[in-house]
């Protein structure tokens, strides 16, 4: 899909580059990504180069670092997207505006400091590695953990 917007667009100012990226490309990149949480920096990093590919491809913010790039866009790193699509998924699970319950992939910690927070949320234990670095417990294949 880079490759498209590389040797097809013909003009490629910032506005015109972003809203395609975030129709064309971005949806691959992040299909399904709290099924398939990645836990290794070679794989995170493989993930992000996508992103850092296509600020490549505005004219006038190559001489820019990755980071000033995207900020001139208004984008978020990838993993930025993945943390807050997993913050906003446990909002809807505790508030019961989503259909997975709360119960089945978090215990309610009621002993300890919460610091004035009652809600405060413990991840089920795993005992398999295949598990232990995704987020939702329960997603692929119950019984693992």
């Amino acid at each position: 899909m880079l490759g498209i917007l590389k040797w097809n667009i013909v003009n490629k100012t910032p506005l015109i580059m972003v809203n395609l990226y975030k129709t064309l490309v971005r949806p691959h990149v992040e299909y399904c990504v709290s099924a398939w949480s990645l836990h290794y920096v070679k794989d995170k990093n493989t993930l992000e180069r996508i992103q850092h590919r296509f600020t490549m491809l505005i004219q006038g913010l190559q001489q820019l670092k990755y980071a000033e790039r995207i900020e001139k866009l208004g984008l978020w790193t990838l993993e930025e997207r993945r943390n807050r699509a997993d913050l906003i998924e446990v909002f809807k699970m505790a508030n019961n505006l989503s259909p997975l319950p709360l119960s089945n992939y978090f215990e309610l910690k009621t002993k300890g400091r919460t610091h004035g927070h009652s809600l405060k949320l413990v991840k089920h234990r795993c005992q398999s590695e295949i598990r232990r670095h995704f987020f939702f417990k329960g997603l692929l294949i119950d019984g693992i953990c």
